[in-house]
């Protein structure tokens, strides 16, 4: 027993940071930019960077497009803008289901390293036509340490 024990633990350090924040209302307006602030201690390790979305199944668009703000120590500020596929051509919904709710991940950056130790801070911008974006309820960010 012993030795599962270990084996979730040395599992579960491999999520360096996970922050999910609810959207009010499931109304998403483009001035609201969930914030998310990480410590880079280890400017020498490799991370890779996940959005998390959540949605109903009311939600009116089969992708999402979203603008990530990215700043810190030694990067320069940006915004990258991402599309994330959240349902088939045949209208059926991609990633896990719970209920009505169905949550994707996009990977933003694989085997990354920061240029440098320090706060970090990424910013999700919902980037629709659709303003205030119904029926997203949530958005996060997930770093796993390679």
């Amino acid at each position: 027993m012993g030795m599962v024990t270990m084996l979730a633990l040395a599992c579960g350090d491999q999520h360096f940071f996970e922050k999910n924040v609810a959207i009010p209302n499931r109304s998403w307006n483009y001035s609201e930019m969930p914030k998310f602030e990480v410590a880079i201690t280890d400017n020498k390790a490799t991370y890779d960077i996940w959005i998390n979305v959540r949605n109903t199944g009311e939600y009116n668009y089969a992708n999402l497009f979203l603008l990530v703000h990215e700043n810190g120590p030694k990067l320069r500020d940006t915004a990258f803008r991402y599309e994330l596929k959240l349902a088939e051509v045949d209208g059926r919904w991609t990633g896990k289901s719970a209920g009505s709710l169905y949550e994707n991940q996009l990977l933003l950056k694989e085997n990354f390293s920061f240029p440098d130790t320090g706060k970090y801070t990424f910013a999700v911008e919902q980037n629709m036509r659709e303003n205030p974006l119904r029926d997203i309820t949530d958005i996060g960010i997930k770093i796993k340490k390679r």
